[in-house]
């Protein structure tokens, strides 16, 4: 096996972590809702997920685990999407899911200490359907 392979596997199992977290949230109240189904077809597509890993995901989310990514722009990237997908049913944020979103946060290394503030402030963001670029950029200022 070569070293691009090691890269590409790493990689692509890092991106099966993610997505198996995203499915997480969308199935915590039970359901994927359309709306949640279209925002993982495009993010299945961006992370490079197959349609038989999306099945077996979909199947069984937990199979793979949250590997938060070394630079802090990855991982408020990934709190993007997560926090996209909480409200990706109608704007609405259900108490489950919002402690679903802490959880996932501290396994992307947010700190215990104000992981409630940097959710409720990614969620204030996400709500107001502002864009990636924007969202890091408030996220990395939000303490002026």
């Amino acid at each position: 096996m070569s070293i691009s392979d090691l890269f590409d596997s790493g990689f692509r199992n890092r991106n099966k972590g993610h997505f198996s977290a995203i499915v997480r949230v969308a199935l915590s109240d039970g359901t994927i809702t359309p709306e949640e189904k279209k925002f993982l077809d495009k993010l299945a597509i961006k992370l490079e997920i197959s349609q038989a890993e999306y099945e077996e995901i979909l199947e069984n989310p937990l199979k793979y685990p949250v590997n938060p990514p070394l630079l802090h722009s990855h991982r408020l990237e990934r709190l993007y999407d997560l926090s996209r997908m909480v409200y990706a049913d109608e704007h609405v944020t259900g108490e489950k899911e919002q402690d679903l979103l802490k959880k996932y946060a501290l396994a992307l290394g947010f700190t215990p200490g104000n992981v409630g503030y940097i959710v409720d402030k990614a969620l204030k963001l996400v709500d107001m359907n502002v864009d990636l670029d924007t969202f890091i950029y408030e996220m990395q200022h939000m303490n002026r």
